[in-house]
């Protein structure tokens, strides 16, 4: 099963390593995928010596060829500015264009938002919230608390 971890840039990506040992522990197969910002805060030779495979930050060239579809998406942490995106189907990076397909596709889908109080009181961004839950987006307090690997479907899990 190929889990997708989309990085935003914020401070809890310190904890991505132990995530994506976590999923590995779960059988996963782990593809990283950051924003264009977020490529500075992870430390990308070792995430890929980790997962085994490339970070990925933009779309592929067509002559490369495609990456194994997502099974399900984990975004961690995920951003006022990345959620609000989502919502809107804004695809002006690979990791957004990731996200916009996958509600289409059944791609179950889990945000582990980090925005402060100030940015979560605003009316965009709880308008984005409410439309990706209605779509099926699921939101989680943390990865270790509400463990993003359980927003898979059981029947997705076993097949």
């Amino acid at each position: 099963m190929d889990l997708y971890v989309i990085v935003c840039a914020a401070g809890p990506v310190r904890d991505l390593p132990e995530l994506v040992a976590e999923a590995q522990a779960r059988d996963w197969t782990v593809q990283v995928v950051t924003t264009p910002k977020a490529v500075d805060f992870v430390d990308v030779a070792e995430l890929e010596r980790r997962t085994g495979r490339k970070v990925r930050v933009n779309y592929r060239h067509p002559s490369e060829p495609k990456p194994p579809r997502a099974d399900a998406i984990v975004v961690y942490p995920a951003t006022f500015n990345t959620i609000n995106k989502f919502a809107l189907g804004i695809t002006d990076t690979y990791a957004l264009g990731l996200l916009a397909e996958a509600p289409g596709l059944g791609i179950p889908v889990t945000l582990v938002p980090f925005v402060n109080d100030a940015l979560a009181a605003r009316a965009p961004y709880r308008a984005a919230v409410a439309a990706l839950q209605e779509e099926g987006v699921r939101f989680a307090a943390g990865w270790r608390e509400a463990g993003p690997f359980l927003s898979v479907p059981p029947d997705r899990l076993n097949g």
